[in-house]
Order: C-alpha cells, then structure tokens, then sequence
C-alpha cells in the first residue's frame, strides 16, 4: 500500500521518491519527468517544499473519476464518465487509474474513456499534456 506522505517526516517521503526515481531509470535508462502526484492528494507545505528540493513539481487533480472503486463500489463506466462531464471546467485534470479494481477486476476508467473524451470534446474540450503545460 502506498503510503500517505503526511503520515511520513522528510525523512520518510525523500526515500519513497528517490526509490521510485531510481526504480525508473533502471528500468528503462531515462529520469523520470519530473512531476509527482502526491498518494490520496495528501500533503502538507513541506511535503511540496521538499519534493520541489528534489526537483519535481507537484501535480493535483481537479476530479477523480472514483472508477478505481469498481463495480463493487457501486460504480459503473456510465457513472465514472457522468462525474468527469459533470465536473468539466477549463484546466481540468482527470485523475484515472490503470489498472483492475482488485476486488471485482474491472476496468471501468479504461470502459468510460473513449465516451468521457466524447463527451469532453462535443462540449469544446481540447486536450494537452501536462508536460506541455510545464514548458
């Protein structure tokens, strides 16, 4: 289990990032682009003032699709679409999971993709990376 970065001292968050960091560059031989989503979005001013110490920029999210919940959690693709056009505003981030949920293997941010980005687009939405936006 990820751990929350406010249940850590510096002391405990500087491993978790320098561990991942190393973990990507000996996997593939690249760094790692340097933006950090915090896990839960829970942080404190110096959790972000020692994540910008070791270089990396802190991303947020503006809705969570709750997807991750599955259909154990009484979602479905239809509701997980719903949410993220309900919650549409310029500059939105949309935090998705990859992945099955484990208890009911569903996929439903994968399910509710394609007709969320629909949806998004017939709306006027156009789409960017977030590194395009950190140049």
């Amino acid at each position: 289990m990820t751990p929350d970065a406010t249940r850590l001292s510096g002391l405990g968050v500087r491993p978790q990032v320098t561990t991942a960091r190393n973990a990507i560059f000996n996997t593939n031989g690249a760094q790692a682009v340097p933006l950090f989503r915090f896990p839960y979005g829970a942080h404190t001013a110096s959790d972000v003032t020692l994540l910008n110490g070791l270089g990396y920029v802190p991303v947020g999210w503006t809705v969570d699709s709750l997807g991750r919940q599955g259909t154990s959690g009484g979602r479905t693709a239809e509701k997980v679409t719903a949410r993220v056009l309900a919650a549409k505003t310029p500059g939105m981030i949309v935090l998705m999971h990859v992945g099955a949920d484990p208890d009911d293997g569903t996929t439903l941010d994968a399910d509710a993709l394609a007709p969320m980005i629909k949806g998004l687009r017939d709306a006027g939405c156009t789409f960017t990376t977030l590194d395009a936006l950190i140049r």
